[in-house]
């Protein structure tokens, strides 16, 4: 490892990337096959050019400290209800010029706190442990910058980060996140731990802990459907099987089975949002046998655009799903579906959650009975989701970290948050503006 005197500067890596976008961000939807799918991906291309072109934050003068939320603003910036601004990161202070997924991490040694932010550079990892006073900690740089697409995915298992990129040749980074305890002064370049290259470019992954499996989506493997890895052994991640029998997965929830239906009870099983050509899709799969993985249903649903994402409520009867194209091609507000699970050869869709704005909805995770939705243009957006079985799902908070627009665009905003810290604080991803730590007061949080 070296040291950084300091992180790549975010203003510059901008004006490349001006340059860069125009010929690869449209492959944000790939099939695995290297085809497009969404007609409107020139207008998204168009749209993220302009956020890399822009000074967007790189220099900001909003507010970075703490900025309580007073009759509806937050430092007379940002609109929001019942949810607090503990700190602020530009895109400048973590020095990455684009900023995609996050996710989280709490050391069980030193109860410390994390946030792995992933962008174009590689993944940074921040300390949010005082969260009026995040630290980065340093970098992990990407595998491979070959295609220069700006996404990147993570998720965590015990002390270990698996990370995907749609660049070229990336393939899995792991890394040991217990090598953060020990960095302390300026951000550490990290080197990873381990590199798993059985497949180059991925969309996304989802990690199932209590089996040790991680499913990686959108490669071109397996035809863009699930290719399965055995990380039980961390350092030495070994191919298990595909599940490739409905094409390409955009995103999966993977789970040991204990929800309601009793013929599926210990059985590990996948929630797929299927987006394969003009099909859109939630297709249950039984992955319990990686070399014979079995569908076990697959249902289409009105006014869809693009099966983007969804997550199961805890007791595993519910999924709520979103679809990242209905708002701009269906023309209809920002919409959550509810599906009924609890018969995983029979599922349906029993509501659907209209939020009143425009925004596009990308991903939403969910925690006791509440639900945490990142909306591009609007926001994380905090939903009650204790009638659930009723298909209600109602909003009890919001901080939208885009002002200036609620637009069913790709301009700006977050594209995910992370909900599972024990201090209560969430972290929402801003791809324009970096990293922001919020707290939702009271009953509005978890």
């Amino acid at each position: 490892m070296t040291r950084l005197t300091r992180l790549i500067g975010a203003s510059v890596i901008s004006a490349a990337l001006a340059v860069s976008l125009g010929s690869t961000v449209a492959t944000a939807h790939d099939d695995g096959k290297g085809a497009v799918q969404p007609p409107s991906m020139e207008a998204q291309e168009h749209e993220f050019e302009n956020v890399a072109a822009s000074a967007a934050n790189a220099e900001s003068s909003a507010p970075k400290g703490f900025a309580p939320c007073i009759n509806g603003m937050a430092a007379k910036t940002y609109p929001c209800d019942g949810v607090d601004m503990m700190s602020h990161l530009t895109r400048a202070d973590l020095g990455l010029s684009f900023v995609n997924d996050i996710w989280g991490w709490t050391d069980p040694k030193t109860g410390h706190e994390y946030t792995l932010v992933g962008g174009i550079e590689g993944t940074v990892f921040v300390d949010i442990t005082d969260a009026k006073r995040p630290d980065v900690v340093g970098i992990l740089p990407t595998h491979s910058t070959l295609g220069g697409d700006v996404w990147r995915d993570i998720k965590v298992s015990g002390h270990h980060a698996y990370i995907v990129s749609e660049n070229a040749e990336h393939g899995m980074q792991v890394f040991d996140l217990t090598e953060l305890r020990g960095a302390t002064g300026e951000p550490t370049v990290f080197e990873a731990t381990a590199h798993y290259s059985e497949f180059g470019s991925a969309h996304n992954l989802n990690i199932n802990e209590d089996s040790g499996y991680a499913y990686v989506v959108g490669s071109r493997t397996c035809d863009g459907g699930l290719h399965m890895v055995d990380i039980s052994a961390p350092a030495n991640p070994e191919f298990a099987g595909c599940y490739s029998s409905e094409g390409y997965i955009h995103d999966t929830q993977c789970v040991m089975y204990e929800g309601p239906d009793v013929a599926y009870q210990g059985r590990e099983i996948c929630f797929n949002s299927n987006a394969d050509g003009d099909e859109n899709t939630l297709t249950i799969a039984d992955v319990t046998d990686k070399s014979n993985p079995v569908t076990l249903s697959k249902v289409y649903y009105e006014n869809d655009g693009y099966s983007h994402q969804g997550w199961l409520t805890p007791d595993q009867g519910y999924f709520l799903h979103g679809d990242e194209l209905d708002e701009a091609t269906r023309g209809i507000n920002t919409t959550t579906r509810v599906w009924d699970v609890r018969d995983l050869d029979n599922p349906e869709v029993i509501d659907v959650y209209d939020n009143g704005t425009d925004s596009i909805d990308h991903n939403i995770y969910t925690e006791g009975d509440r639900a945490f939705a990142s909306n591009y243009t609007s926001g994380l957006r905090i939903f009650d989701t204790s009638l659930v079985a009723d298909g209600e799902l109602s909003e009890v908070g919001f901080f939208d970290v885009y002002p200036e627009n609620n637009n069913a665009t790709f301009e700006g905003g977050t594209w995910s948050n992370y909900p599972y810290y024990e201090q209560n604080v969430v972290a929402v991803g801003s791809i324009d503006r970096g990293l922001f730590v919020l707290k939702p007061r009271g009953d509005v949080g978890p």
